[in-house]
Formats: C-alpha cells, sequence, structure tokens
C-alpha cells in the first residue's frame, strides 16, 4: 500500500551514513531474480521478538522458547485485506506475516500434539516437554545470532532455545507443578486472596498467603533458572523436582551445567538422581553463589543427562543494578 521497502537496523546505519557522507547520495532498487548465495546460518532471533529479563519477577526467566514467527505464510481472514489497511479492498485466503502471533501458533500446535499424546499430563509437564527439549545452537552448532544486534544471543533472548517438535516428544524428565505450586507464587509475588480468587474462581475456599509454605517466586517449579542477586543476598537456592516419563524406568540421571562469565558459583546436590519402576520422582537443589557482580549478567545451561535423553533448563543470573541493562 506504501511504495516503501523495510530493512534491518543494521542495514538502517549503513544507508543513514551514507546518506550523510555523500554528497549527492542514490539509491536503486535491482530485480535480480533469483540469486543463490552462501546460506546464513538459521534460525536466528527476529528484531522483533520479545525478549527479558522479566522486570515484573525477575526470578523466573523469559521468554520461555523462541519459534519460527518471520514471513510465516497461514491462512488468512476475508473480513481484511492482506495490509490490513481500511483502504485495502483486496482479499486473500493466505498472507505471509511476522512477529510473535505468528510463533505463538507454532507452539500452540506442538501444545496440542503433546496433549494428544499424552492426555493425562498436565499442562507444567506440557510446558516442560517443550523447554527442555528446546534447542540453542543454529544449524552451525553456534549459538544464535541475535538480529537486533547481530551479536550472540543469550537466555534473556531467546528462553529455553528454539522449539524441536521431535525431541519434546519424549523429554525423558518433566517439572511438573500443580495448582498448589501456582497458588504459592501468586502469594510470592505479592497477590491476595481477592485477586487470587480470579484466576481459582469465587466458589473456591479463599486462598489465605499467611498460612502457606512460601520461598520466593523463583521457587516454583520451572523448567528454567533465573537468579536475582542483591547487594544483601548473594546466595540463592532453588528446589526443582522431576518426574521420570521415559520409557526406560530403571534408569540414572548425571547433572552437569556450565556458566559464563565465571562469576557465579553452582552446585548441584545431588549429582546423580536413580529412578527406578517404583522410585518416578526426585528432587535436587541447586545453589548460585555470587562471587563478582557482572553488569551485563552470566548466564548458561544445566544438564540433566542418562546418556538417552537431554534436559536442558537454562540459566540466567543477574545481579540488582544489571536487571535493566542493555542485554
Amino acid at each position: 500500500m506504501i511504495p516503501t521497502s523495510f530493512v534491518t537496523s543494521i542495514d538502517g546505519a549503513i544507508i543513514r551514513n551514507y546518506v550523510l557522507s555523500a554528497s549527492s547520495p542514490t539509491a536503486r532498487f535491482e530485480f535480480r531474480g533469483t540469486v543463490i548465495v552462501t546460506s546464513p546460518s538459521a534460525p536466528r532471533v527476529a528484531a522483533f521478538s520479545g525478549r527479558g529479563p522479566n522486570s515484573v519477577t525477575p526470578q523466573i526467566l523469559k521468554p520461555d522458547v523462541i519459534a519460527p514467527g518471520v514471513n510465516i505464510l497461514a491462512a488468512w481472514t476475508g473480513a481484511r485485506g492482506p495490509s490490513k489497511n481500511k483502504a485495502d479492498t483486496r482479499r486473500t485466503e493466505f498472507n505471509i506475516m511476522s512477529g510473535t502471533s505468528m510463533a505463538c501458533p507454532h507452539v500452540t500446535g506442538l501444545a496440542a500434539m503433546l496433549r494428544k499424546m499424552h492426555p493425562f499430563w498436565s499442562p507444567s509437564a506440557i510446558k516442560s516437554a517443550i523447554m527442555t527439549t528446546a534447542t540453542s545452537l543454529d544449524n552451525t552448532l553456534r549459538t544464535f545470532i541475535d538480529l537486533s544486534t547481530g551479536l550472540t544471543s543469550v537466555p534473556n533472548i531467546y528462553g529455553s532455545g528454539h522449539v524441536d517438535a521431535v525431541e519434546m516428544l519424549d523429554p525423558g524428565l518433566v517439572y511438573d507443578a500443580g495448582i498448589n505450586d501456582y497458588l504459592d507464587f501468586f502469594c510470592n509475588i505479592g497477590y491476595n486472596s481477592t485477586t487470587i480468587a480470579k484466576f481459582v474462581g469465587s466458589s473456591s475456599p479463599p486462598v489465605d498467603c499467611r498460612r502457606r509454605q512460601l520461598g520466593n517466586p523463583g521457587t516454583l517449579n520451572y523448567p528454567s533458572f533465573s537468579v536475582l542477586f542483591t547487594n544483601t543476598l548473594r546466595t540463592v537456592t532453588y528446589k526443582r523436582t522431576v518426574t521420570n516419563v521415559g520409557q526406560d524406568k530403571n534408569t540414572l540421571y548425571e547433572v552437569s551445567w556450565n556458566i559464563s562469565p565465571a562469576t557465579v558459583n553452582v552446585v548441584v546436590n545431588p549429582r546423580f538422581l536413580a529412578f527406578t519402576n517404583a522410585v518416578t520422582v526426585l528432587s535436587y537443589q541447586v545453589t548460585f553463589t555470587s562471587l563478582t557482580p557482572t553488569p551485563k549478567g552470566a548466564f548458561g545451561s544445566l544438564l540433566w543427562s542418562n546418556g538417552l535423553h537431554n534436559v536442558t533448563s537454562p540459566i540466567a543470573v543477574m545481579w540488582g543494578t544489571s536487571l535493566h541493562s542493555d542485554l
């Protein structure tokens, strides 16, 4: 509808510098047809992709995952033109769109597929399977490039990683959570009984946060770790509980982790989780200790593996002064 061409911020800066430096700047469009060049790495995180850190509840890492959301071909409503402009009288059954609204249906479809395969899994178990099997590596086996900066991205940008529709079908372990876990979470973030009633319904008994076992928002049994250090809080311990949903009932999982820069000490206890036919649910603790505050934070991952399944959780560590810094 408007005769313009979209360019990235990086290319825009090049164009702007050229316009400012040339005495008679010129531009032209070249229609070159199909051009085959060396393929760039994929996937990459779009410049418009929603990202953290989580300024509302920093102890919960956001985003959870990333999914395809650029130039997605999908069915289109006949009520509006493809440009969504009121003056656009064109009508089409399909359209190419970009945005988080395109990534969301991909993840919704994966969740629906998992629900069909595992009808008794909770929403938290389904989310866990999608998150712990996501990948943070592109097709060159390097961490995703963030197109907003051109630099390597971190968990505050891609969460657990790009969804994997195959690996999620057999996650090995899941981090499950029920209603009571989320009621504790609501209490931890300051909700009162009136606010909580909007989620659980007025017919349920009022929730009294004073009688609940509380820690901090990060104690929710979430498939990721987000740690916030302050001047007075230098050590943070999170407990996590995992459920063995793999076909291998008698199996031993071993933990490993990495974090960069090495400004945080990480201790996991226990280092091994032994599951049997009778023991399908086990817990562990992770203790993070601040060594040297780093303005841009520290990032890494924690991996439980039995040689067949790799159950990965991203780690994001922030210091109070770096929560709103440019990440």
